[in-house]
């Protein structure tokens, strides 16, 4: 997913670094709005959302972003997503990430599931909405962004972790996504 700085995927959203974002506090306030680059270099506060899709037979997708990616290049992640637009909501982002990143439409709703302050233990932070959808129509990833994808099995998944390499934002919403299903109520 990441690439808002990396994070909330850095999506195939279309963005440009011209693109408006909501820089917001701790607690997840809007505190102003500043072009995507500035945010990005100034490592500002923002919003993300990260987007578990899984198929009919309740496989996730996974895919390993283009070697030409800016942030993050052919690593993998096991979430679409990215930045939420300046006055865009986390649910409307998710929609709109979802259905970009998998080159669908018509796809429902995601679940929110729970929210997070992402922190890289740098000078990155965004707060991350982690979400969740079935997805049932033929995926067609956008070639600029994603160099390979498959629907696989959470086992398998969970085996690749110690293997692939994956978008650090990515696995620690997958790791606290574990720890919700889980039944901590605070996935943190």
């Amino acid at each position: 997913m990441s690439e808002s700085g990396s994070s909330g995927s850095g999506s195939g959203s279309g963005m440009s670094a011209d693109e408006i974002l909501d820089v917001v506090d701790e607690h997840d306030r809007v505190t102003g709005q500043a072009p995507r680059g500035e945010v990005y270099a100034r490592g500002l506060r923002h919003r993300c959302v990260f987007v578990l899709a899984r198929d009919a037979e309740d496989r996730i997708f996974v895919h390993r972003r283009t070697p030409a990616k800016l942030v993050f290049p052919s690593l993998y992640d096991m979430f679409v997503g990215g930045v939420v637009g300046a006055g865009e909501t986390y649910d409307d982002a998710a929609l709109r990430e979802a259905e970009e990143e998998l080159g669908v439409s018509g796809l429902p709703a995601p679940s929110h599931l729970f929210t997070f302050l992402y922190d890289d233990g740098g000078n990155r932070t965004w707060w991350s909405a982690v979400y969740e959808v079935r997805c049932e129509l033929d995926v067609r990833p956008q070639a600029e962004e994603v160099a390979w994808h498959a629907f696989l099995p959470e086992d398998e998944v969970r085996r690749r972790l110690g293997t692939w390499e994956w978008v650090p934002d990515g696995l620690a919403a997958y790791e606290r996504l574990r720890a919700y299903r889980a039944g901590r109520t605070d996935p943190a």
